[in-house]
């Protein structure tokens, strides 16, 4: 909502307006879609553009013809941080929390190896106590997580080789790979939280406050009775954390999900047989993946980590706990599955919950994660990574083969996403989601060997962000577009063809499966929704499925 401004101040308030947005486009955006987004009259756009430029506050980066914060800005938002005062700066919005919340929350602080309490504002009727200037622990903590997750990689591994994991309640962690595979969740999902893992009845959740360099100056925190903030509030008040801290620095942190999705709109056709098959809540739904011999449907759901078997027949969904980040799972001859962990490429016994290594292309990469992984034609497993808070261009493209070595293909992407082939294995299709492109190649399908990287398809900002993929038969790639409220079918020239509207903003990825390969399923994410969202898209983190007149390409078993 806009705020009101004074009489004859019209033109600084579009002004400070296109600002906003400038500084707001989760990536930079031109000419025409700021023109777009502001809804001004060209020339008035023009003139206030040319004038945010001229006093150095905006900046043309003409290289790529896109627009970004000028260097007069950055010096004067380095002269706010000379002189920030964090608890003053975070007051109103402690405030605002413990009224919308009805919890305690509280602002914390590094402090050694420890967390200190700054402040806290408790909410209405009978909530946690916190009394300032106490010092907790960082490893039983939400707060202490949190400032543990986000740290310089450098200065979170010296701070844990200090640490003393001792037990508080039977939900703590007191071991060092449990523990590291909950801060790789934290930086993944954006927020930290805790089970009872510091006091018996009490859950917490915390946010990062981010200061310039990208590290956190603080946490936000929100404490709460087990019975009240429970699993199915404790995440939404995540979401409410991370919004509160963007605007006591006005930094946005490194995690590129967004927590505001575009409105929704009627830009496509509804599907007539799309149906929420099982209306799961998944916070991260993703990579689902057709198991012919079990008539399943295999899925993960990244940010509560697990994977899950969906029978369509009787409705039935089996669940898997992996105890760590899992961001893909591959069906495998002999009944067997692969799947995609913050380690690596592991094989996972589904009644039991072992998972045993088997490739690791990234070993010496430990801010990376592997994401979306598929097998291809030429019988190996194709699996792209990214940095965990997708913050910089560090993902690549890897190809193994059945005995574990690794092929590195492609380098330099954001978020590596959707893979698939074309139905005679001679053309690739791999996603980079954050700058919007689905890329082609030219490949063999029996060495793997491609050719030169072209656009396939870009996707406006404006229209959301690609994700996942499957191609049918006729050759067309079909794309889950995230905070797009819709999947897309793309002709094999890269033309669109269908954008099928979904009640949901975030869709994550489709696949092709039933016994004909006619039915289309479509994982979903509620992560990082708004409660205005959620209230008018309760289905998200479904599961979804449709008949869209097409059957799916057959997809290859890997033999490993």
């Amino acid at each position: 909502m806009k705020p009101e401004t004074p009489g004859g101040t019209a033109a600084l308030a579009k002004g400070l307006t296109l600002l906003d947005m400038v500084a707001d486009a989760p990536e930079p955006l031109r000419f025409a879609e700021l023109l777009r987004a502001s809804g001004l009259p060209k020339p008035t756009f023009a003139r206030i553009l040319r004038t945010l430029i001229a006093y150095g506050l905006v900046r043309q980066d003409e290289a790529r013809g896109t627009y970004v914060l000028g260097q007069r800005f950055l010096e004067m938002s380095h002269r706010v941080w000379e002189s920030f005062d964090l608890a003053s700066a975070a007051a109103s919005e402690l405030e605002r929390l413990a009224g919308e919340l009805g919890e305690t929350v509280a602002l914390c602080k590094l402090d050694g190896v420890m967390a200190l309490y700054l402040a806290e504002r408790s909410g209405a009727g009978l909530s946690v106590r916190v009394e300032v200037g106490r010092r907790v622990p960082l490893h039983s903590t939400a707060p202490g997580k949190a400032l543990l997750a986000f740290q310089d990689p450098a200065v979170g591994r010296a701070l844990i080789e200090r640490l003393t994991l001792d037990r508080y309640t039977s939900h703590t962690i007191t071991a060092m790979e449990p523990l590291q595979a909950d801060l790789t969740l934290t930086r993944a999902r954006g927020y930290s939280i805790s089970y009872e893992e510091h006091l018996p009845g009490v859950n917490s959740v915390a946010a990062p406050v981010m200061g310039r360099d990208n590290t956190p100056i603080g946490v936000l925190v929100a404490l709460g009775p087990s019975s009240r903030l429970d699993a199915a509030n404790i995440h939404p008040a995540g979401r409410e954390l991370i919004a509160a801290a963007r605007r006591i620095t006005g930094a946005a942190g490194a995690v590129a999900i967004s927590s505001r999705p575009r409105p929704r709109t009627a830009t496509g056709r509804p599907m007539a047989e799309l149906s929420c098959v099982l209306p799961w809540g998944a916070q991260l739904g993703e990579s689902p993946a057709w198991h012919k011999s079990e008539r399943a449907l295999y899925w993960v759901d990244i940010l509560h980590p697990a994977v899950h078997r969906f029978d369509p027949v009787t409705g039935r969904n089996e669940t898997c706990e992996t105890g760590k980040l899992v961001s893909a799972v591959i069906p495998v001859a002999a009944d067997r599955l692969l799947v995609a962990s913050q380690d690596g490429m592991e094989w996972l016994d589904f009644a039991s919950g072992r998972l045993t290594p088997f490739a690791s292309p990234e070993a010496g990469i430990s801010d990376n994660r592997l994401n979306d992984a598929k097998c291809g034609p030429d019988g190996a497993i194709w699996v792209g990574s990214m940095r965990i808070d997708a913050s910089k261009p560090t993902g690549a493209l890897y190809r193994i083969g059945a005995d574990g070595a690794a092929e590195r293909k492609e380098g330099g992407i954001i978020v590596s996403n959707g893979l698939g082939w074309s139905p005679d294995g001679r053309t690739f299709y791999f996603v980079d989601t954050v700058p919007g492109l689905i890329h082609a190649y030219d490949c063999d399908p029996s060495t793997g060997a491609l050719g030169i990287r072209r656009e396939f398809a870009r996707i406006p900002v404006s229209d959301g962000r690609p994700d996942g993929l499957a191609v049918d038969a006729e050759g067309a790639v079909w794309c889950a577009i995230w905070d797009g409220w819709s999947v897309r079918r793309y002709l094999p020239d890269g033309r669109l063809d269908q954008n099928i509207e979904l009640p949901v903003p975030r869709p994550t990825s489709v696949a092709f499966g039933g016994e004909d390969l006619s039915t289309l399923y479509i994982t979903t994410a509620r992560t990082r929704l708004p409660a205005t969202t959620l209230a008018d898209a309760p289905l998200s983190g479904g599961l979804f499925a449709c008949r869209p007149g097409v059957a799916g390409a057959q997809v290859d078993l890997f033999e490993g």
